[in-house]
């Protein structure tokens, strides 16, 4: 990881990009909390200076709240190389909603599963050198992004405690039997209007989430008239489960 601009916001936070490979990222760090502080993952669609009023809104509630927030850009977003697939996928997306047609599985697994096969490993590399900071350590929650990167990341990733999912992109079939395999504490975020989202697949899919802890939280209003309270629930959600003291094993007296 090679960190290549500081700034402080005006509330305290110390902003820093960096690179880690061709991979580039952003690390929020609170100003004043107990160091080194938890970590929570900012997942997104893609496209780091698009997106960077809401993430780092976001990384400033974090920060609030005595967390850091890092986010990386997505494989195929922003400056990173495109995948000629996945754009094709994406067009053809694109075609079959303007025509009010249906959206086939074959076209959302072109453009979701290789997405998600080379993001994975790339948040799981950013971790590893996140968690090496002497500012940042666990417990690590995940928040938002592709909902089928966050339930990957939760299969794959022990060191990931809780995750905010949000129900709002298009998920493979072959992501409902991963989802079984979930166990930790989730979160899922729904908008009940959401035009970009079949609502009846994001109630399935809460369904066949493996969490002894699961709660879905269905608003009113599109894709991206999440209203406040919800980001507020959510956050709550997050400081209750990286808050918590590790468990300890109950030692024999025997």
């Amino acid at each position: 990881m090679q960190f290549t601009s500081e700034q402080r916001l005006d509330d305290g936070v110390l902003e820093r990009e960096f690179t880690l490979g061709e991979i580039p990222g952003i690390l929020w760090t609170p100003a004043s909390a107990p160091a080194p502080a938890p970590l929570i993952l900012l997942g997104h669609p893609g496209g780091l200076h698009r997106m960077y009023p809401r993430l780092v809104a976001r990384a400033r509630s974090s920060a609030a709240d005595g967390f850091a927030a890092a986010t990386i850009e997505l494989p195929g977003g922003g400056d990173r190389p495109r995948f000629a697939a996945v754009e094709q996928a994406r067009a053809e997306l694109l075609r079959a909603l303007e025509a009010g047609e249906p959206v086939t599985e074959e076209i959302v697994d072109r453009l979701v599963l290789p997405l998600v096969e080379k993001a994975v490993p790339e948040w799981r590399s950013a971790l590893d050198a996140l968690l090496s900071l002497p500012e940042i350590d666990g417990p690590v929650g995940y928040s938002g992004g592709v909902i089928s990167i966050g339930i990957r990341l939760a299969v794959v990733e022990p060191r990931i405690s809780a995750a905010v999912l949000f129900a709002g992109s298009f998920v493979p079939r072959s992501m409902f039997e991963e989802a079984r395999r979930v166990t930790i504490p989730l979160h899922v975020l729904l908008q009940w209007d959401d035009e970009g989202n079949d609502r009846q697949t994001a109630l399935d899919l809460f369904d066949a989430f493996g969490s002894r802890e699961k709660s879905l939280h269905a608003n009113l209003g599109g894709h991206t008239g999440v209203p406040q309270l919800a980001g507020d629930a959510a956050a709550r959600f997050l400081t209750w489960h990286l808050s918590q003291p590790p468990t300890v094993p109950a030692v024999s007296s025997r």
